[in-house]
């Protein structure tokens, strides 16, 4: 039977050829029927690996006794694999990580080279006993940090410029954690004490998230979602605390007109149907047909009927023009607030990337803002840190449209947010302990 280090190995394959992490594990899941330890094992190493590759790069750089211009790739990933194990992982035995880190070069068409790998960790493992980081890190501050905690120079400058290099390295901290899961109530169909009641007797330890009001964290393994209880009656569905806040801060009134520009796949949307008791129109639009389907998919079995699906552009749909009481723009972004739970997205943006996705927030929002009433109210948020992507974007649509204001949330679910003088709010990950996330209200006060 093949086992987790090699179908690990198989996913970092197919990544490293631009597979997604989650497309990439996916495929090897339906695949293989594994049991659930096998399968946490296997999205640990993967995630793990790609994670810390920066590190990881620099390890095997310093430490090896060939160039690593002489290394092939799929050796390098399998050296990832080795070395993620003895840095990172303390419930593995060295003994294991060293020994099936050779194997896996032996299977891999890597026999010659067994010796290599196997000195290589062993050295390693020499180095780490004489002190307790192995490394040899530059004094340049940005990028110590980077090779320390695997991030790009350009991303770890955006956080110094915001939050100065003390609270930056708790931010790589938190965002190389394995992340949690949260779940959010659906209080139309049950209730955070019959949730939890259910959890419980599952043997699923779980605790409330104390500022939100359908909030629930997992804090133990839970196996796949989709068994655990309640899933199938609808009675919760899992979305980040952080994004939960986005509803709330829309906070429609039952029986409006709402109007979600970015919808799938429909955590948002979802949740902003349960908050208006089912009552109302949603009208959810996306341009992934694919997507689209799993929104679908999860307003059927939560139960709700207020939704009603469009596909394509919003930027296409002006029988929209002045419709919506609310309306929500979750913009497409660089995902730079979610690392821990997208791996790979520190590898794959660029600082050019983030000026092309301003430019296309910049332009869904002034489409979207036409959706709105006179007086009615909108949404923008973002699941990302960068300024450019955020505080720039609102700064310059306020500029250059005067009836807009921001409104300051009032909800006491937000006052352990960091609620900025202007109005619009940041999630700081290390400080709130969940997702990155920007958000603003605006309201359109022409007449």
């Amino acid at each position: 039977m093949i086992n987790s280090r090699q179908l690990a190995f198989i996913s970092l394959k197919d990544i490293h050829k631009g597979a997604y992490v989650d497309i990439a594990l996916d495929r090897i899941f339906k695949k293989h029927q594994l049991p659930d330890h096998d399968r946490r094992l296997i999205t640990e190493l993967v995630y793990g690996s790609v994670r810390r590759q920066r590190t990881l790069d620099s390890i095997i750089d310093q430490v090896a006794t060939k160039k690593s211009a002489q290394q092939p790739s799929d050796l390098r990933t399998i050296l990832h694999l080795g070395l993620y194990q003895i840095r990172y992982q303390e419930k593995i035995p060295v003994s294991a990580a060293v020994n099936t880190t050779v194997e896996l070069a032996k299977k891999n068409g890597f026999s010659g080279l067994t010796g290599f790998v196997n000195g290589l960790l062993r050295q390693y493992l020499r180095l780490a006993e004489k002190k307790p980081e192995p490394l040899i890190l530059p004094e340049n501050p940005v990028t110590k940090l980077g090779i320390l905690h695997s991030f790009p120079d350009w991303i770890i400058e955006v956080w110094v410029s915001q939050l100065g290099f003390d609270k930056t390295e708790k931010l790589c901290l938190w965002m190389n954690q394995t992340p949690t899961i949260d779940l959010r109530v659906n209080i139309l169909k049950s209730s955070l004490e019959e949730v939890e009641s259910a959890l419980n007797s599952a043997n699923i330890l779980v605790r409330r998230i104390n500022h939100l009001p359908q909030g629930l964290r997992l804090i133990s393994s839970a196996g796949q979602i989709q068994n655990l209880p309640g899933f199938h009656q609808g009675w919760w569905t899992v979305q980040d605390s952080s994004a939960q806040l986005v509803a709330h801060l829309l906070n429609p009134l039952s029986g409006s007109v709402v109007i979600d520009t970015c919808a799938a796949p429909g955590g948002k949307t979802t949740h902003i149907a349960e908050l208006m008791g089912d009552q109302g129109t949603i009208l959810a639009l996306d341009k992934t047909a694919s997507r689209l389907r799993r929104l679908q998919e999860n307003a059927q079995r939560l139960h709700l009927h207020s939704i009603k699906i469009y596909t394509g552009d919003s930027r296409e749909f002006p029988q929209f023009h002045h419709r919506g009481d609310y309306v929500l723009l979750d913009a497409p972004c660089s995902g730079l607030g979610t690392m821990h739970r997208h791996a790979d997205a520190r590898w794959r943006q660029t600082p050019a990337s983030v000026q092309e996705l301003a430019k296309l927030q910049q332009e869904l929002l002034v489409n979207t803002a036409k959706f709105v009433k006179p007086g009615g109210v909108l949404v923008y948020a973002t699941c990302t840190l960068h300024p450019a992507e955020n505080e720039e974007v609102i700064t310059q649509f306020l500029a250059e449209n005067r009836q807009w204001r921001v409104e300051k949330p009032s909800s006491d679910i937000f006052q352990v947010l960091d609620v900025n003088s202007k109005g619009w709010l940041k999630v700081w990950p290390h400080s709130q302990d969940m997702d990155g996330f920007f958000m603003v209200r605006l309201r359109n006060t022409a007449s």
